[in-house]
């Protein structure tokens, strides 16, 4: 787990060095998928007054400013284990007063937890050694929230001449089924949003 999470830290250290606070910096494709993305896995959270939610893997906080968009009472933590991509959160939302950002992940648990594109770029790991981190993170989150998760993977369905080896393409129904066998019997598979991946979303 170690090696691996240093891994991430270094590559999208890199990236946000390189292209700054723009969606190349969290290697993106678009601000338009990802903006799809994050209403897909929003779609968790059940329409009520005011919640808490963990942007796990966050960022410089793009989730933070769609939720600004949707939401009127809520309170943001942002976590994620590049120093760089905190620093940059840290200056563009300095004055916000709920949220928080952090490069441990917080102890206090949250309503949510959403994680957006952390379990796609392997680098030079193995698939199996990929889905082990895969699976320990997934137990990270579960025991991080009160009321439910939601993330997404690439999907093992995508068109073969786009793949690329460094990153991971998952089985959706395997990740279905650690989910209810392990997390809540109240899980809902998505993947009929256009994207190259799918949702996963756990309500406890």
């Amino acid at each position: 787990m170690n090696k691996i999470e240093d891994q991430i830290k270094g590559y999208y250290s890199s990236k946000i060095k390189q292209f700054g606070a723009t969606p190349q910096g969290v290697d993106w494709n678009s601000v338009e998928s990802q903006e799809l993305r994050f209403e897909v896995l929003s779609s968790l959270i059940n329409n009520q007054d005011h919640f808490s939610i963990l942007d796990y893997g966050c960022g410089f906080g793009s989730m933070l400013t769609y939720f600004e968009t949707k939401y009127q009472s809520f309170e943001y933590i942002g976590f994620d284990v590049s120093e760089d991509m905190i620093t940059v959160a840290l200056n563009k939302f300095s004055t916000k007063q709920n949220v928080k950002w952090s490069t441990r992940l917080p102890i206090e648990k949250t309503d949510y937890v959403i994680a957006s594109g952390i379990f796609n770029v392997k680098l030079e790991n193995t698939n199996e050694d990929w889905l082990t981190y895969i699976l320990e993170t997934l137990m990270k989150i579960d025991e991080s929230c009160v009321k439910g998760f939601s993330f997404n993977v690439l999907t093992k369905y995508s068109d073969k001449e786009y793949m690329k080896d460094y990153l991971y393409y998952a089985d959706p129904l395997l990740l279905f089924d650690y989910c209810k066998k392990n997390f809540s019997k109240n899980v809902a598979l998505l993947h009929d949003y256009n994207l190259y991946e799918f949702s996963i979303i756990v309500r406890k």
